[in-house]
């Protein structure tokens, strides 16, 4: 009974906001299939759930991941 947790910042979506509710249809069903494939897990019994994280609350590096990719550039 495999469980998966995405977390993607809520931004670069169609609105600034976030994936899209078609992005996420698509990530469930990638992520379904694979766990299948490789692992031959049933999907009836295969649960994704995405959450979304307000950008000013994911870090890279020590960083808040603005500050993070201002310095990368």
């Amino acid at each position: 009974m495999p469980y998966v947790n995405i977390k993607v910042t809520r931004e670069g979506g169609p609105d600034g906001t976030g994936p899209s509710a078609e992005q996420k249809a698509q990530l469930i069903s990638g992520v379904t299939d694979l766990l299948q494939k490789v692992l031959g897990k049933s999907p009836a019994t295969t649960f994704v759930v995405i959450n979304e994280v307000p950008l000013e609350d994911w870090g890279v590096g020590g960083l808040p991941v603005q500050e993070y990719r201002r310095q990368a550039r």
